[in-house]
């Protein structure tokens, strides 16, 4: 192989790594939050609410309170006001029976101080998918209606921990000293 067209091989080889360095493309890393520790108020038995807390616990930067008696003692508190899932039917055939459904999940939030400052207002997190639906195919469908669920679901996780960590607090109170 001759020295030219060596050249233009390792030219072709390394330009699709500067081109994504060039666009500005990262991996994505935990995130930073502006509080050390988060009350969380939200269910620890909804599925919701385990998907969240394993993706706050899971990125080593919080430490999570669940007991009520140490909430003033935090730096910010987590409320979940709201957590709907929805079946809607969109389709019917010509014999009323269902053909197509769609799938919501409505979850809606706020972060605050424990001396009540909002971070962040109440905010409402919307997903939606839609789902071919047939008799036949029952049990299928329901199984694949908790795989549309689960996705929907880490989805607004995953939204609400990108929204955590943009959070630009005026100034972060110290923690109350505990009382004896």
């Amino acid at each position: 192989m001759n020295a030219s067209r060596r050249r233009i091989l390792t030219a072709l080889a390394i330009a699709p790594a500067v081109a994504l360095t060039a666009c500005g493309f990262a991996l994505r890393q935990t995130q930073d939050f502006p509080f050390k520790t988060l009350y969380g108020n939200f269910s620890e038995s909804s599925p919701l609410g385990v998907e969240l807390r394993r993706n706050l616990l899971g990125s080593g930067r919080i430490d999570l309170v669940n007991d009520p008696k140490k909430m003033p003692d935090t730096d910010a508190i987590l409320d979940i006001l709201s957590e709907v899932r929805q079946q809607v039917v969109v389709g019917m055939n010509a014999s009323g029976q269902v053909r197509e459904m769609q799938l919501r999940l409505r979850v809606s939030f706020r972060l605050r101080t424990p001396q009540g400052e909002e971070w962040i207002e109440s905010v409402e997190l919307y997903q939606q998918r839609d789902l071919s639906f047939t008799e036949t195919a029952a049990l299928s469908k329901e199984i694949e209606m908790g795989m549309m669920y689960r996705d929907m679901q880490t989805d607004i996780v995953q939204q609400i921990m990108r929204r955590l960590s943009l959070v630009k607090p005026r100034k972060i109170m110290p923690a109350a000293p505990a009382k004896p």
